[in-house]
């Protein structure tokens, strides 16, 4: 036998385990039991990085629809070929952006919108017809990679009374692929937001507030169980302008001249490596088992608010796909990351959420540079402007 094969083995026998105690039997959430259990499968996890194919990511976009004056789905998908983007992420089944990603090549996220969430997890016969319509009528002509069930979803605040189904709904789609002999092609998880983090600084020290563990530990759980990655959307500009005093605007933009935070052995020189591995740090730090993390959303407005010009959007979009293919200090090697979004989208709110695009609705690019991760010259560098989660010694 292999030793791929044999660490496959046990790696599969403790995340049954670990998904039994920790999402059957809430009642084994003691430390003790999570530590003694959760110990032998982190360090299996770190064990079998290097089995990891870990080549540079290829640069997803997500596709939003919330536009009047948006070109139709068949020239979407075009424009996406055109310009060797190879990944995409779709809020909603959307049946013509899913035809027209037939054979096109393009890794998709495909989501599960939240107001499906409820019909969801209360009823598995709903999951399994809903793989049917959006997944196996189109698989593999269409290349799903990920099923994102729901998004930004918090036990607190405006979305709490859906946080209830996001882990029952996302196990009943689990089970309906499954069922179908697909769940190692596809996997199943959620999107998060960085409102979910109690403690980001220093990065090292990252943990989820604790009104949220008993929503997030479950999930935590299910994904350390069915091998699948936790999805986070990273916005180093909103952490900058919700505190422009610690968070200086080159730390976010990638061109601060040298380390701005160090933490440890650790060095950081841009916010969006010092957000992503307090995300890192707080899965690590439950001691639940080992989650990779992919960016399921970062990007820039170039209108609209503050620290919002055409400059620093281009700086800090060009500078983030170049730079993940690095990985960060906690995790060095490629993060898997989507830019939102693909256009400006003209019927979001408030102004600055139109501003996002990568594109123009007329399929005119807004930036000169391309999205494959090739290199465009010099990195650009960032002024300060006085303009949540992290600081800079800057």
């Amino acid at each position: 036998m292999s030793i791929q094969c044999l660490v496959g083995q046990i790696l599969l026998s403790y995340s049954f385990l670990v998904y039994t105690l920790f999402c059957i039997i809430p009642s084994f959430f003691a430390p003790t039991m999570r530590f003694s259990l959760a110990s032998p499968l982190f360090l299996l996890g770190l064990f079998t990085i290097n089995l990891i194919h870990t080549a540079d990511a290829q640069i997803g976009i997500c596709y939003g629809m919330m536009g009047n004056n948006l070109p139709p789905a068949n020239e979407v998908i075009n424009l996406y070929k055109a310009n060797n983007i190879k990944r995409m992420r779709l809020y909603d089944p959307n049946q013509a952006a899913l035809n027209a990603l037939r054979n096109s090549g393009i890794e998709l996220i495909l989501g599960v919108p939240n107001s499906d969430l409820q019909t969801l997890a209360t009823n598995s016969d709903n999951a399994r017809q809903w793989v049917q319509r959006n997944v196996l009528n189109f698989w593999p002509s269409v290349k799903i990679k990920y099923i994102a069930v729901g998004n930004e979803v918090s036990p607190v605040g405006g979305s709490s009374w859906l946080a209830q189904y996001v882990l029952p709904a996302t196990q009943n789609i689990y089970q309906a692929i499954r069922a179908q002999g697909l769940h190692d092609q596809i996997k199943v998880s959620t999107a998060i937001d960085m409102t979910l983090i109690g403690n980001s600084f220093p990065p090292s020290k990252g943990s989820f507030r604790n009104d949220v563990r008993s929503y997030l530990d479950p999930f935590i759980g299910y994904l350390v169980y069915a091998g699948a990655p936790l999805l986070v959307n990273v916005y180093p500009y909103f952490s900058h302008v919700g505190n422009p005093r610690d968070i200086s605007l080159p730390y976010a933009l990638f061109t601060s001249p040298g380390v701005m935070v160090q933490d440890g052995p650790n060095g950081y020189q841009n916010l969006f490596d010092a957000m992503l591995d307090s995300v890192h740090a707080a899965l690590d730090n439950t001691g639940i088992g080992w989650v990779n993390v992919v960016v399921s959303e970062s990007g820039w407005p170039s209108d609209g608010g503050a620290a919002t010009s055409y400059d620093n959007a281009r700086i800090y979009l060009d500078n983030l796909i170049r730079h993940v293919g690095k990985g960060t200090p906690r995790r060095p090697w490629a993060t898997e990351t989507y830019i939102f979004a693909m256009f400006d989208e003209n019927q979001k709110s408030p102004e600055l959420e139109k501003h996002f695009g990568v594109f123009y609705p007329n399929k005119q690019k807004k930036y000169p540079f391309g999205f494959g991760g090739e290199r465009n010259g010099e990195i650009v560098n960032g002024d300060f402007n006085a303009t949540i989660s992290l600081k800079s010694d800057m």
